[in-house]
């Protein structure tokens, strides 16, 4: 036990519960995407009106990411995009990729860093869909991907994942346990895309500061310690709602440890973090409502 208090973000977990998910399935598997994006609307609107801190804490990312002060209706579009990535879920879990307009780019580039060596990593946020990247392994059908989560959270996406599709099957590499960075050298090894979201930590993780829409605020260092003794590329990865049933998913060179010697990591590291929230915040300006952020990111007192 470590004392330290339970960051914000694990404490307000998502409002689901397996029982509805499993209701919405039904709905949406049987009656079609339009009837169950009907019922998300009214999910988006209870949310809004019933989670105060949530909106409280979100219309101060809108803030910073519209550069004005957020409406209801900017309020709204982000807790909608929220739910929207939720449900396509189902959807891309099912392998009903020919419901969406998944437009590519960036791949190439990530196949070029594996003709090099075998593994990369893809570091990502809480923005848009992880999921959507499902349709890249789905249309070259070649490179295996494996997350790297925290052991509660990877229960927890096992459990939706099982009430989604019992079938579908995720590679997941629980963070936390004294083999964890064994195991993702393992899954590198074996030429595998391993994914990471940088933006969120744990009360006793390490952080750092970065400079981040505007304001510094803190990112966990593990991700970036993880890539820098594995001496791998990492690609920035996002998969972008565009609304409708559009997805845009970018793969894009962020740093490479691959020759970074022992006493030059801790420059690079530092390096790599900033370019990451600068990536990231140059995407939340450029779709502010798909960064999923309803906590109290920057800490204000």
């Amino acid at each position: 036990m470590t004392g330290e208090p339970t960051p914000e973000w694990m404490r307000q977990q998502e409002r689901s519960h397996l029982g509805a998910l499993r209701l919405m399935v039904w709905i949406s598997l049987r009656l079609g995407r339009p009837a169950g994006r009907v019922v998300l609307r009214g999910i988006a609107l209870y949310f809004l009106l019933f989670s105060p801190t949530a909106r409280r804490n979100g219309r101060a990312y809108l803030a910073r990411a519209l550069d004005r002060p957020p409406t209801w209706r900017d309020g709204y579009r982000h807790v909608l995009s929220f739910a929207s990535t939720v449900h396509d879920r189902i959807y891309l879990l099912n392998d009903r990729f020919d419901l969406f307009d998944i437009r590519i780019t960036g791949d190439k580039a990530v196949q070029q860093a594996l003709d090099h060596q075998p593994g990369a990593f893809l570091v990502g946020a809480h923005l848009g869909s992880f999921e959507v990247l499902r349709a890249m392994a789905h249309q070259h059908a070649r490179t295996p991907v494996a997350m790297l989560m925290y052991e509660d959270n990877a229960r927890k996406i096992n459990a939706i994942l099982h009430a989604i599709n019992p079938r579908a099957q995720h590679d997941v590499v629980a963070l936390g346990h004294p083999d964890s960075m064994l195991r993702a050298r393992d899954k590198l090894d074996a030429g595998c895309l391993v994914g990471m979201l940088a933006d969120r930590s744990l009360a006793n993780d390490s952080t750092a500061e970065c400079m981040f829409l505007g304001a510094p605020a803190r990112f966990p260092l593990g991700p970036w310690r993880m890539a820098a003794m594995l001496r791998r590329p990492v690609f920035f990865m996002s998969g972008l709602y565009l609304g409708g049933n559009r997805y845009e998913l970018r793969f894009e060179p962020l740093a490479d440890f691959s020759n970074v010697e022992r006493g030059d990591r801790e420059a690079a590291m530092a390096q790599a973090m900033q370019a990451y929230a600068d990536r990231l915040g140059d995407m939340c300006r450029r779709a502010p409502y798909n960064w999923f952020n309803f906590f109290d990111f920057w800490q204000r007192t």
